[in-house]
């Protein structure tokens, strides 16, 4: 069975209480989320080796993040406490169509130090080039400075030219970054050493000026990708496998609520059924159901009974 890495940042999540009436929809819940570890949880659910590379601090919520790795079944050998450290904190408001807004208090977290010392950037780079494949994000990227950033990169082209696979999520967030130039030079760097790219439409066009599947497909013509899939809410799927174009249906949801981890989530259900043998067009679907579960509910990572109850309705 592949094994997957992700590297990225664990934050504790603020989002409206589920059962809280509307008038009341200020009351918070806490549990803890973050791009790239939602899509390693639900990787982990649907049956992948999972492991999470990030840094935490030493204090009660960091304890508690450990444990929610360990309770969903994901490796934590790649995880490194800094003393003194508490992890960074972000809070969810929705609009009544389910659309998310977020508030962050980061600026402090560990995770953003990750790839900034030089001997345990060595020591990461050799855990990660024992598995099969290694995922990341642009807010992987956007936190980090410049140099760790020129490190992180390093690692990836190392990763990629010994057969590890790189996967992508742009994951573009304006705020994150000093400018527009300096996330679209990043991007690219990390495109250049990727084999699956997980692009969303909205962020490209925020990039780019350019949402079209055409201008996707121009602007990465020259890039050594393998697939290129494009997520475009409620439309189509576009799935770019050889030069070979395949549009993948969405399942309409009726009631959406909370649209929080949508692309993290088929993120996840891409890639457990991609590196478990399925077509991209399967796996596409895979990934659309599971993102049609979460934007059900509230925050970014379902209780595990109620996301495993509703995959196996159908």
């Amino acid at each position: 069975m592949a094994q997957i890495a992700a590297i990225g940042e664990v934050m504790i999540e603020l989002s409206p209480y589920p059962t809280a009436p509307e008038e009341t929809r200020e009351i918070k819940a806490l549990s803890f989320a973050g791009d790239t570890y939602n899509t390693s949880v639900y990787l982990a659910r649907l049956g992948l080796k999972t492991h999470y590379a990030t840094l935490l601090g030493d204090d009660h919520y960091s304890e508690q993040i450990l444990q929610c790795m360990h309770d969903e079944g994901i490796g934590v050998d790649l995880v490194t406490r800094t003393p003194g450290r508490n992890p960074g904190l972000y809070m969810i408001h929705n609009s009544p169509e389910g659309e998310r807004e977020f508030f962050y208090w980061r600026r402090e977290a560990p995770a953003r130090e990750l790839f900034s010392d030089p001997t345990a950037s060595v020591k990461l780079y050799q855990q990660l080039a024992q598995f099969d494949c290694i995922y990341l994000s642009g807010i992987t990227l956007a936190i980090l400075k410049d140099t760790a950033r020129e490190n992180l990169v390093e690692c990836l082209a190392k990763l990629r030219s010994k057969g590890v696979r790189i996967v992508f999520d742009s994951n573009y967030r304006p705020r994150l970054w000093n400018n527009i130039a300096q996330a679209q030079s990043a991007m690219r760097a990390v495109l250049e050493h990727t084999d699956i790219a997980l692009l969303t439409l909205d962020d490209e066009y925020q990039l780019w000026g350019d949402d079209s599947v055409e201008g996707c497909q121009k602007r990465y013509a020259n890039l050594e990708l393998n697939e290129l899939v494009l997520k475009r809410g409620s439309e189509d799927t576009v799935v770019i496998v050889d030069g070979q174009v395949e549009h993948v249906a969405v399942t309409p949801v009726q009631h959406v609520i909370d649209t929080t981890g949508a692309g993290d989530t088929f993120n996840a259900g891409y890639l457990a059924a991609r590196l478990q043998g399925e077509s991209a067009a399967e796996s596409a679907r895979q990934g659309n159901r599971c993102a049609g579960i979460v934007i059900q509910h509230r925050g970014g990572v379902l209780p595990k009974t109620v996301f495993e109850t509703e995959l196996n309705k159908g």
